[in-house]
């Protein structure tokens, strides 16, 4: 498959996205602050560098897990049909649990993947999306924490990838098509 030609519009620069995560690192120390120990769950592959950089910013005794879901694939519309590609490895019953995502579009994935979780019994289950698109919501899913709400445009970068390119830009950026169509 040809993949048409584009270019990336910065929207919100590094500096920016780090003074954002030191606010909300702030907000999530205070709602856990009497946790022995956050399990953050990063899902894959879109939330890796978010995750790292929140992490490393958070003052809490954190233990770090990954779950894989999707429902993109290669495209830039979801199929609403979300799969999990790769479950936890340790258990979170009766623990504090920090769900991190990189964006919320249509919902789907957030609510598939908190209603997993929740059957699961964690003490404590709060969520975090770097990026929200609510004029793209199909369903009522929402993060305890947002960084920054965009509108409905196709981004890229820290992290965010199209078709598996573009995940190094230190930025958030715009997908411009350059070509006719």
């Amino acid at each position: 498959m040809t993949q048409r030609p584009y270019v990336v519009d910065q929207m919100i620069s590094a500096k920016s996205i780090a003074a954002r995560i030191e606010a909300l690192c702030s907000a999530i120390q205070t709602e856990f602050s009497d946790t022995d120990k956050l399990i953050v769950v990063g899902l894959l592959r879109g939330s890796f560098v978010f995750i790292a950089d929140l992490v490393r910013e958070l003052d809490l005794p954190v233990e770090v897990d990954f779950l894989e879901a999707s429902s993109y694939g290669d495209g830039m519309e979801s199929s609403r049909e979300v799969r999990i590609l790769k479950d936890l490895r340790g258990g979170i019953e009766g623990r504090d649990v920090l769900v991190v995502e990189d964006i919320i579009d249509t919902g789907f994935t957030m609510k598939h993947v908190l209603g997993l979780l929740k059957a699961r019994k964690p003490h404590k289950l709060r969520s975090i999306a770097l990026l929200d698109k609510p004029s793209r919501r199909e369903v009522d899913v929402k993060a305890d924490w947002t960084g920054f709400e965009i509108p409905d445009e196709f981004v890229v970068g820290y992290g965010i990838d199209f078709a598996q390119r573009n995940r190094n830009l230190p930025f958030i950026g715009k997908v411009r098509f350059t070509d006719p169509d």
